[in-house]
């Protein structure tokens, strides 16, 4: 786990009335003549005191005319007062809610190694810490806004996942692009910015990928890459972090290039072609029966990449089905694409067998170029 962070917290807080008094009693002064010079009733000078009584604004200036004490003084005490007080109030809500730790205890772990979030040594503070990280006042809220899985997307049922540590890879992904700064949504200045970035696949993903997060940024879209959790299988993710703002996020799991290209423009497909509300949840194993949407997403991606015009021609080229390296290059060159992106194409459609031309391939090593991305 990552480095422990502990802070001392008083169970209690002085409150203004006591500072008062020490006031009162360093220049003689009773509580019946601060009362007089005030104006004020006796019973209040004593409530103050005793913290029954608020200092108000008015009353902090009566203060600073009879004391010579600054208003801004009595005013910054009593704010410091309430808002201790008020987070002695909030501890003690959330220690009834420390279980919550042990439900999330390997995905609150590893946000701790990662940085993500500080790790303390009291569970009422680590608490306060993994709420912060989510925005949100309570555990309750937690379950409400961050909701269950088949509330924003169909599960496979291949594997059970972790549902706590992809709400915490999707937060993390808003956090980020929450702080970049990005044009106004400009769907026409995106279409230009998909067909340059087309032709920056024939690049190797390392040396482009930064040029690539600044031209979607031009055009409204925020793209950003997320360490996987174990146990989640999520590949990529695209939602609106507003009407003039989407997130395009992709997870490090990615070992060759032609899937990260194609995964990139099924989440475009979404952004481009689906509604605003939805959250689009990308896993590396498919459920059963895809709905529309996704069906639509993998076209544009497979169509964008590969049109299938050119892809039906090429593969008439070849009866028998027999593609030398020579030939998937040249064609990738014609298209302006990565040839990696025409072999994955052909192993998926079944032309060629998943052993066959994958040296055409970039592989991926999510070295310290891809984690200062993130």
């Amino acid at each position: 786990m990552g480095k422990i962070m502990n802070e001392f917290r008083p169970d209690y807080v002085s409150i203004p009335g006591d500072t008062l008094l020490e006031v009162l009693d360093s220049i003689g002064m009773s509580q019946a003549e601060l009362a007089r010079r005030m104006g004020r009733p006796k019973k209040t000078i004593n409530e103050i005191i005793q913290g029954k009584t608020a200092i108000t604004p008015e009353t902090a200036l009566q203060l600073e005319l009879v004391l010579g004490i600054p208003a801004s003084f009595w005013n910054n005490r009593e704010q410091q007062y309430q808002e201790a007080k008020a987070r002695i109030a909030e501890e003690e809500q959330l220690e009834s809610q420390i279980g919550w730790l042990d439900e999330m205890r390997i995905t609150i772990q590893l946000m701790c190694d990662w940085g993500w979030i500080e790790c303390k040594a009291d569970k009422v503070q680590q608490v306060w810490e993994a709420l912060r990280f989510y925005g949100v006042a309570s555990v309750a809220q937690w379950r409400v806004v961050y909701a269950s899985p088949d509330a924003l997307f169909r599960q496979s049922t291949a594997r059970p996942i972790e549902w706590n540590a992809v709400t915490a890879w999707l937060r993390k992904g808003e956090l980020d692009a929450q702080v970049m700064d990005c044009q106004p949504y400009d769907a026409r200045r995106f279409r230009e910015v998909l067909q340059e970035i087309r032709s920056l696949t024939q690049q190797p993903v390392k040396d482009v990928w930064s040029t690539i997060v600044a031209k979607c940024a031009e055009a409204g879209v925020a793209v950003v890459l997320t360490p996987a959790f174990p146990n989640t299988g999520v590949s990529g993710a695209t939602r609106w972090l507003s009407p003039q703002k989407a997130i395009l996020q992709l997870s490090l799991r990615y070992k060759r290039d032609d899937q990260l290209w194609y995964s990139f423009f099924h989440e475009v497909g979404h952004i481009l072609r689906h509604g605003k509300k939805n959250l689009y949840l990308e896993q590396d194993e498919r459920p059963e029966g895809v709905d529309k949407e996704e069906e639509e997403a993998d076209r544009f991606a497979a169509d964008f990449l590969i049109p299938s015009a050119a892809l039906s021609k090429f593969v008439t080229q070849h009866t028998r089905k027999f593609y030398s390296a020579k030939d998937v290059a040249q064609f990738a060159e014609s298209l302006e694409i990565a040839p990696g992106v025409v072999v994955g194409r052909l192993q998926h459609d079944g032309c060629l067998p998943p052993s066959h031309l994958n040296n055409l391939k970039q592989k991926l090593d999510w070295g310290e170029w891809a984690t200062n991305n993130v």
